[in-house]
């Protein structure tokens, strides 16, 4: 059949909504950059335009003429080998769309997809479709359902009267101010053309959300929200990092086994419940200096920017500012949670670090004949009002800016114990402190909490635990961890539990 009748019937077949959602999937507005074949054009009349026609003309032409333009770049493409190029990213993102949308066109080259999964050194569970969708066009398209048209109607509205947001461009313009919403797949097509605007505009990105939040927060409830939904709730769920579908993120842990009882346990403990979260894991065991800078270099790979977030599990001895490795050198603690979270393809992602290790020698020791044999060391172990605001400063979008962001922004850190002080392991078991953590996470999956929840949860949990020193004087004291937090949204656990053998640890 010929090729123009065959995207004809493919694009005859899909719904306005659907077209509206591919488009903008495909519109990603944080694609990979420098790649080959990028520059620094603005790409505003090929991400928005369409979307302006589309919601002034109630007409799907010009995103049906994106779509078929597309798809003839894609059929005319050749996988070069080695390099990769703006067209392999959008080739993905093009395919993943088209797949989580039930749309892929018959005609699709699948083996050309393969071809360039191979160029970005994917291994088999990396080439999952889910993988390749960014989550925070998810979460944006999850609130798109949420509204009715009337909802998308007032935001716009509300940022319309916005003048100074507004001021000189075109595509505003070609809208209108009233837009009739209704007709099939408009609504989407105008919040989408929000959505990009304010991205393009720098006033949203996958992190700070505010700008549309107030554009949301401005909408009359009783008329803007779909059945069961409300603006509290919509705006919450902005609230949150994006880590939609599968996978969860990517999981690195590294383990000295050498000198450190029950290192293994740790090591299967951490990879089961990293599994559960719907995480794809990577392990290094006996790390040394050598090997985090290879972890690091790999980190740096186009293919990592796909992932959602990252997670760090680091088990070694230490001290208050160091961490030894398997060869007995040592790394300063600080260096490692700051080099780490300045990897640009994690950037605007939550990374979490768990960091397993002594900081010191002190103990917080209990006293008393009660507390004599008691430990859980031994090997028994088991596993605001208007009126305040009125009266606060009023920071204006002129002295705002989420251009430039803090290397340490984003990130999480998690110690097994305090400054100065042991963190300690069952005989066989390993680290109690992991072992807890793992339990208490894989007891919430599905329950809404959020990781901070949790490591709450794991605070309380094991400072009631009795630890005991395994010298002669045999010690009863208490362990007590803590976190340092550079969050700017909540990260919640996955709402499903994903079973072991969904999920292998990457080949090492």
């Amino acid at each position: 059949m010929d090729e123009v009748i065959q995207v004809t019937q493919w694009l005859s077949s899909i719904t306005p909504r659907k077209k509206a959602k591919l488009f903008f999937f495909t519109t990603h507005a944080d694609a990979p950059s420098p790649m080959v074949g990028s520059n620094d054009v603005d790409t505003h009349e090929e991400t928005q335009l369409p979307l302006a026609t589309t919601v002034a003309l109630h007409n799907f032409k010009n995103i049906d003429e994106f779509l078929k333009k597309k798809v003839n770049t894609f059929s005319c493409y050749n996988v070069i080998e080695n390099e990769i190029t703006k067209t392999d990213y959008e080739y993905l993102r093009f395919y993943s769309a088209c797949k989580y949308l039930d749309v892929v066109p018959p005609f699709l080259d699948l083996e050309k997809i393969s071809a360039i999964q191979n160029k970005f050194e994917m291994t088999d569970e990396e080439r999952d479709y889910r993988l390749l969708l960014d989550s925070a066009d998810l979460v944006l398209e999850k609130v798109c359902d949420s509204l009715k048209p009337a909802g998308v109607s007032q935001m716009w509205t509300a940022l319309r009267k916005d003048r100074n947001q507004i001021r000189g461009v075109k595509t505003i313009d070609i809208i209108g101010f009233f837009v009739d919403t209704n007709p099939t797949g408009i609504k989407e097509c105008l919040f989408f053309f929000i959505v990009r605007f304010l991205q393009k505009a720098d006033k949203i990105n996958r992190v700070n959300t505010n700008r549309l939040e107030r554009l949301i927060a401005q909408c009359d409830e009783s008329s803007s929200c779909e059945e069961g939904k409300t603006i509290d709730f919509i705006i919450d769920s902005l609230r949150f990092y994006p880590t939609e579908l599968y996978p969860f993120g990517f999981c690195l842990i590294m383990c000295v086994i050498e000198g450190r009882d029950g290192a293994m346990q740790e090591i299967e403990k951490t990879m089961e419940i990293s599994r559960h979260l719907g995480m794809i894991t990577h392990t290094e065991k006996n790390p040394t200096k050598e090997t985090i800078e290879l972890v690091k270099k790999e980190l740096m790979k186009p293919k990592y920017q796909f992932y959602s977030s990252f997670t760090c599990w680091f088990m070694s001895h230490g001290d208050s500012h160091s961490m030894v490795l398997a060869d007995g050198e040592t790394i300063e603690r600080e260096w490692f949670l700051t080099s780490f979270p300045d990897i640009s393809t994690f950037h605007l992602k939550p990374k979490v670090f768990f960091m397993v290790s002594c900081r010191g020698a002190n103990k917080f020791s209990l006293k008393g004949d009660e507390f004599e044999g008691q430990s859980a060391t031994c090997d028994y172990y088991d596993i605001g009002s208007a009126l305040i605001r009125n009266r606060m400063l009023d920071i204006t979008d002129s002295v705002r800016d989420i251009s430039y962001v803090q290397p340490m922004m984003d990130t999480l850190v998690a110690y097994s114990t305090i400054l100065d002080h042991l963190s300690d392991r069952a005989n066989t078991h390993g680290s109690i402190y992991v072992d807890r953590a793992c339990v208490l996470m894989s007891e919430n999956i599905s329950r809404g909490r959020s990781l901070t929840e949790v490591l709450e949860h794991l605070s309380q949990d094991l400072h009631e635990i009795l630890q005991e020193t395994m010298d002669e004087d045999r010690i009863v004291y208490k362990q007590a961890c803590h976190y340092d937090s550079f969050f700017r949204k909540t990260l919640k656990l996955p709402y499903t539990r994903h079973p072991k053998e969904d999920v292998h640890s990457a080949p090492q």
